[in-house]
């Protein structure tokens, strides 16, 4: 039987669908906007300033990106469930609930970038960095969060599934801060110590950071919505998009270095924030006394001389055909997991994740 997606009185094919998604989900865009700067429930009048800022937040800060953790939420449902029973509600769900993701996406975003002095997101200058904002950029990347549970909230309270997403969204949240706080612990600035750049303790900083948040969450709270609540179920989704979450992160660090700019929409800076990246983890596992000791007076350095000789470094050890190894035999590892942990949910759930991540350059 052919899969079918819902919306209004049409009957869409599903194979043919995913620009048409694309499309629904950019058009719950606005509501999401209007509704999370909405303040008339507080009848506060000396507020409505704030709402407005609110909503300037939104509007610079939701937008943008590729959108995979949104659309993964209802990308995953449709796998779930019959089409018989993906009404409008449930799709109008599914798009609060993915634009949900976009939000905790964007509140770590905008917390992460100050943190990093960053310079450019998405193609555009980073919130705190626009006129006017500042460190004020602190108390909006909060507004982001709290938006979540306000949609959320008017949304799904009346649903079985409620609780699991509060539970849900609260438990990636801490876990997404506990993997940025050992990230700083690990690298904290003006103190550059190479000993504590090893392979274990940046796979453990790039679970909690990113693989929660990014990969486990949107499938996550698609579960939840199909009904599928069981821990055995959660942790075999969880044991894959993991191992998803893990090399899209080293993916990460290896465009930050070797990425284009003009096409990641980020300028990186890696090298001189000093982060303990898979880039650096692995060339210390392979470098000569004599590269390490040359790694040492160069790395987390500011001055573009000692970002030069870095990359230097990287290039005669060869990192960019490492890192394609790696990618290669990741991908033949999440074959595996998929075949062992996915008994009962769809392999497609997993495998459309993957087809986004595999080989991409941005």
């Amino acid at each position: 039987m052919q899969s079918v997606f819902f919306t209004g009185n049409k009957q869409i094919s599903i194979k043919s669908c995913s620009l048409f998604v694309n499309l629904e989900f950019l058009g719950y865009k606005p509501k999401i906007i209007k509704e999370g700067s909405n303040g008339k429930s507080l009848e506060i009048i000396y507020f409505t300033v704030c709402f407005i800022k609110t909503k300037n937040v939104l509007v610079y800060n939701a937008p943008g990106g590729k959108r995979n953790r949104g659309l993964s939420v209802i990308g995953s449902l449709r796998e779930l469930l019959p089409p018989a029973e993906l009404t409008q509600d449930i799709v109008q769900r599914a798009l609060v609930i993915g634009w949900c993701t976009e939000l905790i996406q964007a509140f770590f975003l905008v917390a992460d970038d100050i943190m990093d002095a960053s310079l450019t997101r998405r193609g555009q200058p980073c919130w705190y960095k626009m006129d006017g904002i500042g460190l004020d950029a602190i108390n909006d990347a909060f507004l982001l969060e709290s938006t979540i549970y306000r949609l959320l909230r008017r949304h799904c309270r009346d649903q079985p599934y409620y609780v699991h997403l509060l539970e849900l969204f609260n438990e990636t949240a801490y876990q997404t801060e506990l993997g940025q706080a050992l990230d700083l612990i690990t690298a904290p600035p003006g103190r550059i110590d190479l000993n504590r750049f090893t392979m274990e303790r940046y796979k453990a900083i790039v679970k909690y950071k990113t693989a929660f948040y990014s990969f486990y969450l949107p499938v996550a709270a698609a579960m939840f919505m199909a009904g599928i609540s069981s821990e055995e179920e959660h942790s075999n989704a969880k044991h894959i998009l993991l191992e998803m979450g893990e090399f899209f992160q080293i993916q990460d660090d290896y465009l930050d270095c070797y990425g284009d700019p003009a096409v990641t929409g980020k300028i990186g800076t890696d090298i001189q924030d000093n982060k303990c990246s898979w880039l650096v983890v692995t060339a210390l596992e392979v470098m000569s006394p004599e590269q390490r000791a040359e790694l040492e007076v160069s790395y987390g350095r500011k001055d573009e001389a000692s970002v030069r000789k870095v990359k230097a470094l990287y290039d005669s050890l060869q990192m960019p055909r490492r890192y394609h190894d790696y990618e290669e035999e990741s991908y033949q590892r999440l074959q595996k997991l998929i075949g062992r942990h996915a008994q009962n949910l769809p392999h497609s759930i997993f495998l459309n994740f993957a087809k986004k991540i595999y080989k991409r350059n941005k």
